[in-house]
């Protein structure tokens, strides 16, 4: 008998297709998240690095948890010239899962980052179906094959390891995904003509929330709204025609959604420039004049799309000249491109919309951080291309789609291949550049092999060389840093400092002014100034110096402290003590202070006060063995001073001066 083969069961076979159908659209965005995780990976062994690093997370004790005060914290603070009470959240909780360990903190902008590729491939997938198919199951694995291109140029390119690599900037990978969030809910809202209205509003209402939560992590989601007008001319082709032709009834509409989200826009943008002046982030009209600022734009606008094309020599810091003249070619050049591009993306918006698209996008994202209300020290940053250079990558899915349609043959096989090559290549040059972050002294050190004459990275080279003990090299990079940049003054006042401790007084001096000429205000500078002319015997001029600093900070224990010790070296004792007592009010658990007062009593022959702090000066710190040898010796002579009196009237002389070791770094 043969044996007959069960019929298939329809309903069975329909489930089973519903199921791939449900699943498959993840498959792609998986296999790129995975990708992209293995391309990064090895930032998850990175270090912090002395570029904000320190100031943002080492040092700063007010982000560590989420309990009230740090709540507090997050949402009231301009630190570092920012309001990002979202990203602070992030790394408060960052502390309490890993304490100061770098891996979780690298490990939290890894995982945002991939989720970033994962959403701009969904994104990149509704613009291609809008545009190019009207039957997407006709060409879904061609979609699905440009969405990951696009993906892959974004997520793999190195511009996009200082957002990732650099723990401070949290902020760019979590702004980045809600930005991108905000425009896939845009695009569902607004994907069919036949959209339901309650669907379409819930997709806006998300988008809203999506930017709102974007700009309480950075502020670059300012831009949004006007992004939005731009996927309404196209893709969309909800705003068509002249520009007048938008006050009709329908397009009025689709201008007036955007209200509440330039609202948003506006409050923030005043906001993040309130947290710049507030900072001193922003750099004055005085300093840096508007001709240079426009000259910073056009460049800035070059410099992306350069980097995209040929991502070789990328750099942490890109410094703005100190002689902006000899730039005005350059910045002549790159304007005379900037215009011509934008002439041509205008010209050809009828016959290329997506051209004038992409390029639009490309520079209102950029604008913001284009220098015109330039902060901080950079002529142009990797990080600025993290949203900027979005569109760019959109464009390559795009011709890769129309690329496919014209092959005949072997078109999987083909797609498989050029994906492949792309993120290998991509991959390989990110890899690379992720290194150059292990460590700080790695990223300075790449820093000066992309660009010699960069001041900022010859001083901080130098401070992680001080900080390892390696002086005399720390010397000849702050040497090199003021050579450079003459006005810098931070490494103006370090190579003093480390010149006043190799007994080069007179350099040291001169360098110490030289940081007070650019940095007139810097309380730190006076009083070391003051130090070193009292070693020269200029006391005169050292109390002036110590008095300015403390017309500058009344608070300033360190100048009290080296007032006293200067009054006691010309035996104005009493005087002296008045100001120890006034740096024991401000810090009274300073071991220097109570050794200094406590000398000072000694000296004017109180042997009780002396004795007190001296011994609160040996318990705070016990390693000031000239403090214990002092108090040894007064605890003797007090001694010998009672034994004295029961025998006779007259009292032993006390020592001579105690001159405890005890001085305030």
């Amino acid at each position: 008998m043969k044996s007959r083969k069960p019929a298939a069961n329809p309903r069975s076979r329909h489930t089973t297709l519903a199921a791939e159908r449900r699943w498959f659209p993840w498959v792609v965005p998986l296999v790129l998240v995975l990708t992209v995780a293995a391309v990064f990976f090895p930032a998850l062994s990175n270090d912090f690095v002395n570029w904000d690093d320190d100031l943002m997370l080492v040092d700063n004790p007010y982000y560590r948890g989420l309990g009230w005060a740090q709540l507090r914290w997050m949402f009231t603070t301009f630190h570092n010239g920012h309001f990002q009470p979202l990203s602070w959240l992030t790394l408060g909780l960052d502390y309490l899962l890993w304490g100061l360990d770098p891996f979780g903190y690298h490990l939290t902008n890894l995982i945002l980052h991939s989720a970033n590729t994962a959403i701009f491939y969904f994104v990149c997938r509704l613009i291609f179906a809008r545009v190019f198919v009207t039957a997407q199951d006709a060409a879904r694995w061609q979609l699905d094959a440009s969405a990951a291109l696009a993906a892959i140029v974004f997520a793999l390119h190195p511009l996009r390891v200082e957002s990732v690599a650099w723990a401070t900037e949290r902020r760019d990978v979590l702004s980045g995904a809600l930005f991108l969030g905000a425009i896939y809910c845009y695009l569902r809202a607004n994907g069919t003509a036949a959209s339901a209205a309650v669907s379409r509003r819930r997709w806006l209402a998300l988008a809203f929330a999506a930017q709102l939560l974007s700009l309480l992590a950075k502020a670059t989601a300012i831009t949004l709204p006007v992004i939005l007008v731009v996927l309404d001319i196209y893709p969309l082709q909800r705003l068509r025609g002249a520009v007048r032709s938008w006050f009709a009834a329908d397009s009025r509409r689709v201008l007036a959604e955007k209200l509440p989200f330039l609202l948003l826009s506006v409050i923030f943008g005043l906001v993040a420039l309130w947290a710049q002046q507030a900072s001193g982030a922003l750099r004055p009209v005085q300093q840096y004049f508007f001709s240079y600022r426009f000259g910073q734009a056009f460049y800035g606008i070059c410099f992306y799309l350069w980097k995209t094309l040929f991502p070789i020599d990328l750099s942490p810091l890109y410094e703005l000249p100190y002689d902006f003249e000899a730039w005005t070619g350059v910045f002549i050049a790159c304007a005379a491109l900037a215009a011509l591009a934008c002439l041509l993306a205008f010209f050809l918006r009828r016959r290329r919309p997506w051209l004038a698209a992409c390029w639009a996008y490309y520079v209102i994202v950029l604008a913001p951080v284009m220098g015109v209300a330039q902060s901080g020290p950079q002529l142009a940053a990797d990080r600025y291309s993290y949203l900027s250079c979005l569109s760019w990558a959109a464009l390559c899915g795009g011709i890769f789609f129309y690329w496919l349609q014209s092959l005949r043959s072997a078109q999987i096989a083909t797609a498989a291949v050029v994906l492949f090559a792309t993120g290998a290549s991509l991959g390989w040059l990110t890899r690379a550049q992720v290194a150059v972050w292990r460590d700080g002294e790695s990223l300075w050190q790449h820093t000066l092999r992309v660009a010699p004459n960069t001041a900022i990275a010859n001083y901080n080279l130098g401070k992680i060389y001080e900080t390892n003990g390696n002086v005399q090299d720390s010397v000849e990079l702050y040497r090199r840093a003021v050579s450079i940049n003459p006005t810098y003054a931070e490494a103006h006042y370090n190579l003093a400092r480390l010149l006043g401790h190799q007994g080069k007084l007179d350099e040291a001096m001169a360098h110490y002014r030289d940081a007070l000429k650019f940095k007139p205000n810097d309380v730190e500078t006076h009083n070391n100034l003051g130090q070193l002319l009292a070693r020269q015997g200029n006391f005169t001029a050292a109390l002036t110096a110590y008095r300015k600093a403390l017309a500058l900070d009344p608070k300033f224990v360190k100048a009290y402290f080296n007032i006293g010790r200067l009054l006691v070296r010309r035996g104005e004792v009493d005087k002296a003590i008045e100001s120890f007592q006034q740096a024991l009010k401000l810090s009274p658990d300073t071991a220097e202070v109570h050794a200094g007062l406590g000398d000072a009593y000694a000296r004017s022959g109180n042997l009780d006060q002396a004795i007190v702090h001296l011994d609160a000066a040996v318990k705070l710190k016990p390693q000031l063995a000239g403090v214990q040898m002092a108090l040894a010796r007064l605890l003797e002579a007090r001694r010998s001073k009672v034994e004295a009196a029961k025998r006779r009237p007259t009292a032993v002389p006390l020592p001579g001066a105690v001159s405890p070791d005890a001085r305030m770094k």
